[in-house]
């Protein structure tokens, strides 16, 4: 926690000395309180995170072009926020609009593009939706691939996410199996008992 407080501290007093340098919807404010947001969510202090990261997103409305790649992180961070509250459709939509911005500002092979789809991902895994999660996992694997060295973290955080993926995946639809298979031992088991007490050829039918 400490570190922290010496970080929001720097960045508090970048803040104040650029608002007495620069013009009030300067992007450098909006990065200000960006950073500052950043550390309230690490701290998990998300009602301030939010506040700072929209002032920011507020400055950059008025400062920069509209598909400009700072927009991006300006949604992605709002929907982290979002996204560790529980806030999961927020979270979800907020991922989705920057991922739109970056298809739009960076080449398609750019790391920041693989984290846009892996920010999808987590929130489709957290809310249960793993097959929907597997896809954006692998599409932001297959960026990070061509644009990270081999043995960047991120190829290894996402290779595991896709196994662990998967393997939820597989497991769901050998419940399922296993419940379709139980569900027709039971009806064997009705149409039998129908058949004997009936002593038709066939299972009793109901009138």
């Amino acid at each position: 926690m400490g570190e922290y407080s010496k970080a929001l501290s720097s960045y508090e007093r970048s803040l104040e000395i650029r608002k007495i340098a620069l013009p009030p919807n300067h992007p450098d404010l909006a990065t200000s309180y960006n950073n500052i947001g950043m550390v309230y969510d690490e701290m998990g202090e998300y009602s301030k995170a939010l506040s700072s990261y929209e002032r920011s997103l507020e400055i950059r409305k008025i400062a920069l072009t509209p598909n400009h790649p700072d927009f991006a992180q300006s949604y992605s961070n709002i929907g982290s926020v979002y996204d560790n509250m529980g806030e999961y459709s927020k979270a979800l939509s907020l991922y989705e609009r920057s991922l739109e911005i970056d298809k739009k500002a960076v080449p398609p092979n750019h790391p920041d593009l693989a984290s846009s789809y892996n920010n999808i991902a987590v929130v489709c895994n957290n809310m249960g939706e793993y097959s929907k999660a597997l896809q954006y996992y692998e599409k932001a694997q297959e960026i990070w691939k061509k644009s990270l060295p081999s043995n960047h973290p991120h190829i290894a955080l996402v290779k595991n996410n896709i196994a662990d993926n998967s393997q939820i995946i597989d497991d769901e639809q050998e419940d399922e199996n296993l419940s379709d298979h139980n569900n027709d031992s039971s009806l064997s088991k009705i149409n039998m008992t129908y058949i004997k007490a009936s002593g038709t050829d066939g299972a009793k039918e109901h009138t």
